[in-house]
């Protein structure tokens, strides 16, 4: 096997060990490279069938052609397809591009919350009725014990500190000084009740791994990631207002992997065109505590 196709088998391992663990279990897709890759490998681990609710944080502030991508696949790939968001904050303007938070309260309100509330249930969820192609309100919303999440830990420095399978309690807050060990890939999956349970398969996966497995695959990407003939592209996605394009000509994976290597970007953090991260100092590592992904 070469290096791709062992991250690929021990990603495939840990969707279906979890996938076995835990019950009521979703995984999160938020349309970016890294979840989608995700998704990619969910189908492989089920043979082409994801036996899982795909749930989407919906801000009502991600770039349009995000939504358009999420719904094509999700209606290609006959996929059970979920989206919450945090509709009184949005209905009372108490966001940033509505001048009444900063971009960090913005997140706790449209992410962080939002997420909590369509995992466990108590906000509504809307699910995609694949004979209208239309979203409807899902009735006794049971909560998801469990998330599997696409996130890497080269990706920020809070996400280095994951594990595989990382607990949280049941507000979904993150305790980083009570992780389990994590040695010889043996995980650790008996929690005690009420435990949420975060599981994350990429954790080892580098940026240049998934771009190049993307380029492999022949994986659909929303064309936000190519440059559209004016010399930008982005390179991480996010809420419209608080996310810049990098300027980049490339229009294909094998050209995004050419200049990962070439060093174009060795001393540009993937995030830095995310503006909150710029706020918070650099760091999410208190909102990730509070469940932001």
């Amino acid at each position: 096997m070469d290096h791709l196709d062992r991250l690929e088998n021990k990603s495939i391992h840990i969707i279906r060990e979890a996938y076995s663990e835990f019950n009521n279990l979703s995984m999160l897709w938020s349309i970016g490279k890294d979840s989608t890759v995700l998704l990619w490998l969910a189908r492989k681990a089920f043979f082409g069938h994801v036996p899982l609710p795909l749930v989407h944080i919906d801000t009502d502030y991600k770039i349009p052609e995000m939504i358009e991508h999420r719904d094509r696949l999700a209606k290609e790939w006959e996929l059970d397809m979920i989206y919450g968001q945090n509709e009184a904050a949005l209905e009372n303007k108490e966001t940033f591009p509505d001048g009444n938070t900063t971009r960090i309260e913005c997140c706790k309100n449209l992410k962080s919350e939002a997420l909590k509330k369509t995992l466990n249930g108590t906000w509504p969820r809307y699910r995609m009725n694949h004979n209208t192609g239309k979203y409807e309100v899902e009735e006794n919303p049971e909560p998801y014990t469990g998330v599997i999440v696409g996130v890497r830990a080269d990706e920020e420095g809070t996400r280095s500190k994951e594990r595989y399978f990382s607990p949280r309690d049941t507000n979904n807050d993150w305790d980083l000084g009570d992780q389990p060990p994590e040695f010889w890939d043996q995980y650790k999956t008996d929690f005690a009740p009420g435990t949420h349970v975060r599981v994350h398969p990429l954790l080892d996966w580098k940026e240049v791994d998934i771009w190049r497995y993307i380029e492999r695959e022949n994986i659909p990407m929303v064309s936000l990631y190519y440059d559209q003939g004016d010399g930008t592209r982005y390179r991480s996605l996010g809420c419209n207002p608080c996310t810049d394009p990098v300027e980049s000509t490339a229009s294909t994976p094998q050209e995004i992997v050419k200049e990962l290597e070439s060093g174009k970007f060795s001393n540009i953090a993937e995030r830095a065109g995310r503006k909150q991260d710029e706020e918070d100092g650099g760091g999410l590592e208190e909102l990730r505590k509070e469940g932001y992904m």
